[in-house]
């Protein structure tokens, strides 16, 4: 990709810089089409502050939630393995897994996470084992910038390296007595460099699979003086195109969610439009402190079926922003 550097190295772990809010975080996903199910997990290191972010979202059949979040205490960042998570490069570029062992939160109803203290409090908890088998199908998006005026997906104040990928996925999701052998595809992405979640202002989020040849990872990114950046790929017989442009349409639920989209998306090659469904939203929120006042910001993640000429395909939505005074999302209703 012009403009960054990836080497075999950045699969691994980085030399974390002094910035207090040094993250450096893996992420996968990974969703069955036969049986409509799958999810997503990640792990954070925020070794400076001592401890990492975990996160385990499943999303089973007939719209339930499996879920566990976390913050448990690390001391280096030599590795991804905290709180149950472990994550493994077994063929750099290649071939990575990551596995959960320990518990799940479960919810008929992830509208309930609009209360978190209540879901904490009050949720099923069933031990549960999680393992994602991926190996890649695409080539390598994104990559560390190799020059000071190059931006980056998500803006330097976020993360300064990115990179991600489509990939193949096996594996299994494990909750109490019920066990759902998955075979289907999914992406994944590693990014490192300082970050606070409530640096986005505005983004959203689209990535699925439609197969082992046909899949896209599409982000628009909207900062505080409303000037708007359209980043991504469709990947098309196993290639990846930039794209060069994209228009959005979200229809939204009462409470403020996704709903649905209608993507139109043109690179050098084509143009094409994505129709996508929620199917389950999970609402999630991340605060912090800053100069005395509470910044809050909504994370949206949906559980997506999405068309694209006449192919089905499975992935996630997310929507990320800021909540004004009135908590009302920033984006909304754009």
């Amino acid at each position: 990709m012009h403009g960054f550097r990836l080497d075999e190295k950045d699969e691994y772990t980085h030399v974390p810089t002094s910035d207090s809010n040094f993250n450096e975080s893996v992420y996968v996903n990974a969703f069955d089409a036969q049986g409509r199910f799958g999810g997503w997990m990640r792990l954070g290191n925020r070794v400076n502050e001592g401890y990492a972010e975990l996160s385990v979202v499943m999303y089973l059949p007939g719209g339930r939630v499996a879920c566990q979040f976390g913050r448990p205490g690390i001391s280096t960042n030599e590795r991804h393995a905290a709180g149950g998570i472990v994550y493994a490069v077994h063929e750099p570029f290649k071939h990575v897994a990551m596995r959960y062992t320990g518990e799940t939160m479960q919810l008929a109803e992830p509208a309930a996470m609009r209360d978190p203290k209540a879901v904490f409090g009050a949720a099923e908890r069933l031990p549960t084992d999680i393992l994602f088998d991926l190996s890649g199908v695409s080539p390598l998006h994104g990559g560390e910038p190799t020059a000071d005026d190059q931006p980056t997906m998500y803006g330097r104040d976020f993360s300064l390296g990115h990179f991600n990928q489509h990939l193949r996925a096996s594996g299994h999701i494990k909750v109490g007595e019920e066990r759902f052998d998955l075979s289907g595809f999914g992406w994944r992405d590693h990014s490192w460099g300082p970050r606070f979640w409530t640096n986005i202002y505005f983004y959203r989020l689209y990535i699925a699979n439609f197969g082992p040849d046909r899949g896209f990872m599409l982000l628009k990114i909207t900062d505080r003086e409303g000037r708007a950046r359209r980043v991504g790929v469709l990947m098309v017989d196993g290639r990846y195109e930039e794209i060069l442009d994209m228009d959005i349409m979200t229809t939204w639920s009462a409470s403020r969610d996704p709903a649905a989209m209608q993507l139109g998306v043109r690179t050098a090659q084509r143009a094409v439009r994505i129709d996508g469904k929620v199917l389950t939203m999970l609402p999630l929120r991340n605060r912090r402190t800053q100069d005395g006042v509470e910044l809050q910001s909504r994370i949206a993640e949906g559980f997506t079926e999405y068309t694209w000429d006449g192919r089905t395909g499975y992935g996630m939505v997310e929507y990320i922003e800021v909540l004004d005074a009135d908590g009302v999302p920033v984006g909304y209703p754009l």
